[in-house]
């Protein structure tokens, strides 16, 4: 099954994190590729703690439109570990792939092709979630920001944001 995390509210990838917690504490092997990021979450630290859990980081962390050549590689990279994640893993959560996506650092039509084939879980997350994405999913949650500390002026806090 395909589930779509998208919206411009907080909490995109802390569902999908916990969504892999429920999978861990199930018996399940979880493989998680985050694209765009570039450095260790806390959420990040904390599930890598179990066993049956692979991440693979798979961003510069400091990207800004345009793209440089860097962080078209680093897609890729996390790209191929998912085509070869979802042959062995349970579930395979692909956060911020949206945003790779809505940016052009992966095409749609290759991400499509490569769940179309999943016989696991497959989580994709983060804002900008192509239409088509949407309507292969059997699971679209989209989150929606009402009110958020930043509006404020409130930068954003180790534990709670990241």
């Amino acid at each position: 099954m395909i589930h779509v995390y998208t919206g411009n509210g907080k909490g995109k990838t802390t569902a999908a994190f916990g969504l892999a917690l429920r999978a861990l504490g199930n018996g399940m092997k979880v493989f998680i590729v985050q694209f765009m990021k570039g450095g260790e979450s806390g959420e990040v630290r904390a599930i890598k703690r179990f066993e049956n859990v692979s991440i693979l980081l798979s961003g510069t962390g400091r990207f800004l439109p345009p793209a440089k050549e860097e962080d078209y590689e680093k897609a890729r990279e996390g790209l191929e570990a998912a085509k070869d994640a979802i042959k062995t893993y349970d579930m395979v959560i692909l956060d911020e792939i949206n945003v790779a996506v809505h940016f052009g650092l992966i095409e749609v039509e290759e991400l499509l092709d490569i769940i179309r084939k999943a016989e696991c879980e497959v989580v994709l997350t983060g804002r900008y979630a192509d239409r088509r994405l949407i309507e292969v999913a059997d699971y679209v949650t989209i989150f929606q920001e009402l009110k958020h500390p930043y509006m404020r002026g409130v930068k954003a806090r180790k534990g709670i944001e990241f």
